[in-house]
This record gives C-alpha cells, structure tokens and sequence, in this order.
C-alpha cells in the first residue's frame, strides 16, 4: 500500500545565518500537499507575469509546492534576469526530452515532473494536479526532513522503484525593478526563486534516512529548499518526481 505524501514545513532562521545561530526554536506544522508544481520562467518574457503571479498564490496557498525556476534564453531581448541561471534552462530542456517536446517556452509549468501546461492557466495547472493524482501519479513516496543544529536530516520512506534525492535551494521572495526588454517599467515579486539545484543521494525503494551538515546548507544561495525524489534519465534529464518535502525559512528570534 503506498502512503500519502506528507510535507513537513518547519519555521527556522535563514539558511544563510545557519552556521552562526543559537539553539532553534523551530515550529514543525505538518500538511498534505497535493503536487509539485515547476514554473520555467523570465523576467524578460512578456506572457510570465501572469504564470508568475499564480505561483506564487500557489506558494502562499500551502498546499502545493510551487518552484520558479528563471532562465536565460530571453536575455537578449535587452534585459538580462536578475535570477536566471543556466542551470535553470538546462533543466527545462531536461524535462523537453523526458516529455519528447521538440521545444522550450515560458512561461511552462511542469507538474510532478510528468506533465505540462501553460503557467498562467491556474484551470489547467490544477486540472493536471488532479488527474496525475487519480491515475496514480501523484506523489506516493513519503519524505521527510527536518533541520536542526546538526544540520537537515531527510527521511524517505518504502516504495518502488528508483530515483535520486534532490535537493532545490530557493529564495522565498525577490522584489525586481525591471528597466528594459518586454517588462519595462514592472515591479514584480517573485516566489521561491531557485538558486541552485545539487543530487545528495539514491534512493532503491528502501526507507533510507541521511543528513546534510548545516555548513554545507549555509554555503548555499537561498533561504529555503526543497528536496525531490525523482526519476532521472541515464542522461540526467528529470523525469517522475514521486515524494518531496519543503523546508522554508522564518526567521523566529
């Protein structure tokens, strides 16, 4: 029998201030989250701003966990995106292989790594949530982290098959005035931008439990991540994401 997958949200101080804080007071409020939801985006890209804003209602929601992951193809329409990365494109042509697309577009919102739709149409997006769900393809393997003075432990649970444990550093929120290019002239927000993205381990099907050290988490850009357990292609192209969890940062005094 496959478990629900089970989100831990924990409040902790930002993961950049890790190495030099006190004891945590970290509050750990459990939650059934529905699906991950992946927006390809730029700040350069006209029809994003929309896609955008929908993420970031689904981040404030809480009960999917949405990545914005900026990347770097619309730089040379004459504004250059302050949060893009070329991790971020290759990642998006990635899943165009895994989804045997001939090609790329913002703004793409990819949900449990396993299907697409237009990041601005919230109908869609959550039609596809709720299909992959129904057809078994929703996210059965339960993960669990948590982090203390120690660092992040994270826990995955029994299941079947093979994938690698992934962890997305992000940001919670970046305020961009925009100069040039197609958004001239905006003010956007944008939520859980990623920074980096790094494999810490394989998972076989077997419960398995691991822990990061708290100065590899505070040499890296972001103040939450998120950890994915997902199918990846002898290519390394992402496919299947089959459990994840979420730490964000909140600052507790």
């Amino acid at each position: 029998m496959t478990a629900r997958t089970l989100f831990h949200a924990l409040a902790l101080p930002l993961i950049a201030a890790m190495a030099l804080a006190g004891p945590l007071r970290a509050t750990a409020e459990a939650g059934d989250f529905i699906g991950v939801v992946e927006l390809f985006t730029s700040q350069g890209c006209s029809s994003c701003p929309p896609a955008d804003a929908e993420l970031a209602k689904m981040a404030d929601k809480g009960n999917v966990l949405a990545l914005s992951y900026h990347v770097d193809y619309w730089n040379y329409l004459g504004w250059v995106d302050t949060l893009a990365s070329k991790a971020s494109t290759e990642r998006q042509y990635g899943y165009a292989h895994t989804l045997k697309r001939k090609n790329v577009y913002t703004p793409q919102a990819v949900v449990n790594g396993r299907d697409h739709a237009n990041g601005a149409d919230p109908a869609a997006v959550n039609a596809l949530i709720n299909k992959l769900s129904a057809i078994d393809e929703g996210l059965n393997v339960t993960v669990d982290a948590a982090y203390d003075n120690d660092g992040l432990t994270i826990s995955i649970g029994e299941g079947e098959g093979k994938a690698d444990i992934v962890v997305v550093y992000f940001d919670d929120s970046n305020t961009v005035d925009i100069t040039r290019g197609e958004n001239a002239g905006s003010t956007i927000t944008y939520r859980h931008s990623v920074r980096d993205i790094e494999t810490v381990g394989m998972w076989n099907g077997t419960a398995k439990s691991l822990t990061l050290p708290a100065s590899v988490l505070s040499a890296k850009a972001g103040t939450g991540c998120a950890i994915l357990l997902q199918v990846v292609g002898r290519d390394g192209s992402p496919g299947a994401i089959l459990g994840a969890a979420m730490i964000t940062s909140d600052e507790t005094g």
